[in-house]
């Protein structure tokens, strides 16, 4: 079975599926952003995520990925996810029923859906994918 793919805003997503990215990502999100092709030709940045039936790109840019840990009270003055949010309970089941789809990442159906991620971020620059797009 082939995942769904949908990209959303962090603002659209349902409340559980917000604490399954932030145990996913403990340490914030900036430093997890990965950038593509939008359907206009247009590179974005966004957040992966995957449900058991959906992956998610989680639009957002690196500063609106550093205000959004800065502003949520479940994460630490350092960006880290406080320790008691790890008890945090969400259906173990959850697949992202009833939530409404912004976007299709090129318009097309679920089968004929495609990726293409140009740049991974990660700690160690060395470790970066260089981003063959030329502006």
């Amino acid at each position: 079975m082939t995942k769904k793919r949908v990209v959303k805003d962090y603002t659209a997503l349902s409340d559980d599926i917000i604490q399954l990215v932030k145990l996913k990502y403990p340490t914030g999100y900036a430093d997890n952003l990965v950038s593509y092709l939008n359907k206009e030709g247009k590179k974005v940045s966004a957040l992966p995520f995957e449900t058991e039936d959906t992956y998610y790109l989680i639009r957002m840019t690196i500063q609106e990925a550093k205000r959004i840990v800065k502003e949520d009270d479940d994460f630490d003055d350092d960006g880290n996810l406080k320790e008691d949010m790890g008890d945090v309970e969400v259906d173990d089941e959850f697949d992202g029923s009833g939530e409404e789809d912004d976007d299709m990442v090129d318009g097309s159906s679920d089968e004929d859906d495609h990726i293409i991620v140009t740049r991974r971020r990660s700690d160690d620059e060395e470790d970066d994918i260089p981003d063959d797009t030329e502006y």
